[in-house]
């Protein structure tokens, strides 16, 4: 059984309500000023955490390398360096995004791209630290973010099951003690069905960490189902107005729609409860509701119970009706008022 985790001043675990995570990416388009503001909209929105991204073009890329072709990709024709100068969180921003997430009591963090970005983010007293996906396999970098021994956040995407057992050997291995996998599957926008996230209780109980969701469908129905299956991390994109355009706009969540995430995530987490078979206190009084044996006929002592003075009726303050034909045919052992519920006592 986990114990949970400790992420600045959150507990995550399953004891604990959903740590939902809002992830700017490249939304801002490349306007300070429109970063801030969501900043804002996603401490207004519930975000737990704000979520940014570490690196330049020249710090992931060289140009004219990797030239994006597949057509249905939102990113068609750029090369990955035009793609990350467009995306680029400019690192001047971030001790004053850090600053105002703070004032919405989000945990603000990032993810590093590089080792340089892991020193700069330890100046900023970044209190954990994101793994993307694409970055998973890159021991060098996993080292140095284990070695700051602050918790970790590894997205799982794009990766076979031999290389994250083997990232997650390197992150123990170099110091990292508290670890919460995300299943995600990279493609942007990704289709539910392509989420598999079955895999999330597997996960957990593979790897012994806490396990989440990164996830880049419409909406949040995948993200809620998640929930049901053990996820106590969920990220997901976030934006002012996709229509507004933006890298990663098309499977970004709008304020009201986040704000939603975190009400319908809490609501799945509070549903899970435990097992229980029993009425619980509230519930005991729908028991009004349940159908129990009544006498329906005033029945003098000594006469017979019939399917005339004797029914099956709301409420269920009587014998269950599984013993209706045991009560039929025997005799009254007293006088007996209409609307009075069957006991035992009664028959003989």
């Amino acid at each position: 059984m986990l114990n949970g985790i400790k992420i600045g001043n959150r507990s995550v675990g399953s004891e604990h309500e959903p740590f939902v995570i809002a992830e700017m990416s490249g939304n801002h388009n490349q306007s300070l000023e429109r970063a801030l503001m969501i900043v804002d909209a996603a401490g207004k929105a519930g975000a737990d955490a704000l979520k940014l991204q570490t690196y330049t073009a020249d710090t992931l890329t060289i140009p004219g390398v990797g030239r994006i072709e597949d057509k249905s990709s939102l990113w068609y024709g750029n090369t990955l360096h035009e793609l990350y100068q467009k995306a680029y969180t400019p690192w001047e921003w971030h001790a004053a995004l850090f600053e105002r997430a703070r004032t919405h009591g989000m945990i603000p963090f990032s993810t590093p791209f590089d080792e340089t970005a892991v020193d700069f983010l330890e100046d900023l007293g970044a209190s954990v630290y994101k793994i993307a996906s694409f970055e998973n396999t890159d021991w060098k970098l996993l080292q140095k973010v284990a070695s700051t021994k602050k918790p970790v956040i590894m997205s799982t995407g794009a990766t076979s099951l031999a290389d994250l057992a083997e990232s997650v050997r390197v992150l123990r291995d170099a110091g990292c003690k508290d670890l919460v996998l995300l299943k995600c599957t990279s493609s942007y926008p990704a289709e539910p069905f392509e989420s598999n996230i079955l895999t999330i209780p597997h996960m957990r109980e593979m790897f012994k960490c806490e396990v989440g969701l990164s996830d880049h469908t419409a909406g949040c129905g995948v993200a809620v189902a998640s929930i049901a299956l053990g996820a106590t991390v969920i990220e997901k994109h976030f934006t002012l107005d996709r229509d507004e355009g933006g890298v990663d706009a098309a499977f970004s969540l709008e304020p009201a729609e986040f704000h939603n995430l975190k009400v319908e995530s809490k609501r799945a987490w509070q549903g899970l409860g435990e097992v229980m078979y029993e009425t619980g206190e509230k519930e005991s009084k729908s028991l009004i509701f349940k159908r129990s044996i009544f006498v329906v006929q005033d029945v003098p002592a000594g006469q017979l119970f019939t399917a005339e003075n004797v029914r099956v009726i709301r409420p269920g303050d009587g014998l269950k009706p599984k013993h209706l034909s045991e009560v039929l045919g025997r005799k009254a052992t007293k006088d007996i008022k209409r609307g009075t519920p069957m006991t035992w006592e009664m028959l003989r």
